[in-house]
């Protein structure tokens, strides 16, 4: 059995295992002969989230000492979100050792001159404004999927970064994870055969998923900035529960399709080489946990994808998750007339395929795809509790090479931008009952 530790220090040291999930597999002595590259990279945390204690902050320490990183400040409008980082970061040794900086807002922490880089992990509907935000100042990015909850605040991140020299790393973390990078790499080398449906799942029974009840009583107005954390969502009173269980309120979170979805579509994106769905019908409620709640607890989707240009070709991607039942756990199903690669079991196999006794009768040969496994090392984890792990620690790895080699990282913007697009148009065929298109010319979402 591979240890954490183990694992992470053979991705980080062996230069073959690093190159083949994206990264640019420096030597230690390679950093030396980069311009700046003995000069302390020092990253600000807007947004003291739970994911970051649990996530993005031990991925981070995974690589800081080699790479010479420090954690130097925190934004967060809640004054214990604050304290509670100040106290995190004590004797860290990614962290500076006395000073550190604890803003307000974005705007103190990023008007000061000693942060170079920003990790964001505030509300999922204010990743993209203030990715666009950081960007403009002058500081790389790490933002956490999903990218943006309108189409509007994706145009207007994506425009920023795209208009700037700034490296940003959105967290999709199987774009570093060796096994997808294994099964991207066998369906682009032709031998799946063309993709003719997906199926995902992401299930859980968990009624306290993205419920923070204690924390809910003891928040106050006052000791927050509650106009600033509604950005440009609309002006409504004070509610506790928007501040801190927004994943499961509308339009602060879509939830299910921002928080899981996501992850999982970005893969269709890359394996297909296609940026968006050409459709999609979707449908849903809540069914189980009736605690105030808008977004729903089950939740399923069908997704037409192909070429905009061509409709003959295409494949169908089905989705579906729920709260209340953890039956069939996380699962990424790719099927072609062949087989299928299993992604829980890292396995390519034959099951499904074109079998001689129902080909001969219409003239075909046999169509099956020979068993093996994905030549990847390890299987990455995959389980709907998305904590410290290794995928998360290479995505972060690879963000942070990437700022000292100014090179463009595996999830760029546009990634965040084509997954929210799917995003949006599933919540938006969820709400309206309709079925929705997008168009690529227009870049506009489209209920038919």
């Amino acid at each position: 059995m591979t240890t954490r530790r183990d694992f992470i220090k053979s991705a980080a040291l062996a230069s073959a295992g690093v190159a083949a999930v994206g990264s640019s597999a420096f030597s230690a002595s390679s950093y030396r002969k980069i311009i700046g590259a003995n000069e302390r990279v020092r990253v600000g945390v807007i947004g003291f989230s739970d994911r970051f204690r649990s996530s993005l902050a031990p991925s981070f320490g995974d690589h800081a000492k080699n790479l010479n990183f420090e954690f130097m400040g925190v934004s967060d409008l809640w004054n214990r979100r604050r304290d509670e980082a100040e106290a995190f970061m004590k004797g860290k040794p990614y962290a500076v050792a006395s000073q550190f900086v604890k803003a307000r807002n974005n705007e103190e922490l990023l008007a000061r001159k000693d942060v170079d880089a920003v990790i964001i992990s505030t509300a999922d509907f204010q990743h993209a404004l203030h990715c666009a935000e950081a960007v403009k100042s002058g500081r790389d990015v790490y933002v956490e999927k999903p990218f943006a909850e309108s189409l509007e605040d994706a145009k207007t991140a994506l425009k920023a970064v795209e208009s700037s020299k700034q490296i940003v790393q959105v967290g999709s973390q199987r774009r570093s994870a060796p096994n997808y990078h294994a099964a991207h790499d066998y369906i682009k080398s032709g031998k799946f055969g063309d993709i003719t449906t997906v199926e995902m799942t992401w299930n859980v029974n968990q009624p306290g998923r993205w419920r923070r009840q204690e924390l809910v009583s003891q928040i106050r107005k006052e000791d927050t900035d509650w106009d600033r954390f509604l950005l440009n969502r609309p002006k409504v009173a004070w509610n506790p529960r928007f501040y801190l269980e927004f994943r499961l309120f509308y339009p602060y979170s879509s939830g299910i399709p921002g928080q899981w979805m996501a992850h999982q579509i970005d893969t269709v994106h890359w394996f297909s080489g296609l940026d968006a769905p050409r459709n999609v019908v979707a449908n849903g409620g809540i069914y189980t946990w009736k605690d105030g709640r808008t977004n729903v607890d089950t939740f399923s989707a069908a997704f037409d994808y192909g070429p905009f240009d061509d409709k003959s070709k295409g494949f169908q991607v089905i989705y579906s998750s729920r709260f209340n039942n953890e039956a069939g756990g996380v699962k990424e199903y790719y099927y072609s007339n062949g087989g299928m690669i299993n992604l829980d079991t890292n396995k390519i196999t034959s099951e499904g395929g074109l079998k001689e006794k129902d080909a001969k009768g219409m003239g075909l040969k046999a169509n099956l795809l020979a068993d093996m496994s994905l030549k990847a090392g390890d299987k990455i984890a995959t389980d709907a509790n998305t904590g410290t792990d290794p995928m998360t620690s290479l995505h972060m790895l690879n963000w942070m090479e990437c700022i000292r080699s100014r090179k463009e990282t595996n999830a760029p913007a546009r990634v965040g931008f084509n997954h929210s697009v799917a995003n949006m148009m599933a919540t938006q065929a969820l709400h309206s009952g309709k079925r929705v298109s997008w168009d690529p010319k227009k870049r506009e979402i489209i209920l038919s």
